[in-house]
């Protein structure tokens, strides 16, 4: 199995797509955000020096970032194939990333690009509802995933609440973000010969179409 890569705006679905490849193909999911956390509770410089970041809302160096993915890609549940979440964001990180590959003799595999329409990706996140007894999360704003009782959760009858951060205004900054770095990106891996694009919409038919990419 080779390794996966997902390019994808907010609320392309990169994460449910992450996980039905994770639990399928047993691969080990890996989220830059989460190596972040964890090596923040390092008893070490590197560790207090990321915890400082963390907490004063700092990005963290593309140097250190590397060193950390770059320990995690040489455990052991890495041999069978990887998904990388989160990385890299800019072509700057890319070609970072393809120099640590060549160092440790892994291919770069596949590269998915999620294209989903602004207005839908907006709906999805304007919309969301999330139940906080059980997790259940909700559209307000999407016909087939409307809970059957305005905000109440389909499942245990708890009220719905909403992100804070879940609004046009947030969203369209992280969208004009995305926009800007990449663009550039989604160039360079198609000019590798190693882009695929995906502009299915439900998540269902998503997975099928990266199956058979894989498969091909």
């Amino acid at each position: 199995m080779k390794n996966i890569v997902f390019i994808a705006p907010p609320a392309a679905g990169k994460g449910t797509q992450s996980l039905l490849l994770q639990e399928k193909y047993h691969l080990a999911h890996i989220s830059t955000g989460d190596l972040l956390r964890k090596a923040s509770q390092e008893e070490s410089e590197r560790g207090y020096f990321i915890k400082e970041a963390l907490q004063k809302g700092q990005l963290v160096s593309d140097e250190i970032t590397l060193e950390l993915l770059t320990e995690r890609l040489k455990e052991k549940d890495c041999e069978n194939g990887y998904i990388l979440d989160g990385f890299p964001r800019n072509v700057k990180q890319a070609l970072a990333y393809e120099n640590v590959l060549k160092e440790l003799g892994k291919d770069l595999g596949y590269v998915f690009f999620l294209d989903c329409p602004k207005e839908l990706l907006k709906k999805r996140i304007v919309g969301r509802e999330i139940c906080p007894n059980c997790g259940a999360v909700f559209n307000s704003l999407i016909e087939e995933s409307k809970p059957s009782v305005e905000g109440v959760c389909d499942r245990c009858s708890h009220t719905l609440v909403k992100r804070k951060d879940d609004n046009e205004e947030t969203f369209d900054a992280r969208y004009d973000i995305y926009m800007k770095q990449t663009e550039p990106l989604i160039h360079h891996y198609r000019s590798l010969g190693v882009l695929h694009t995906i502009k299915e919409e439900d998540k269902d038919a998503v997975f099928k179409k990266i199956e058979e990419i894989i498969h091909e």
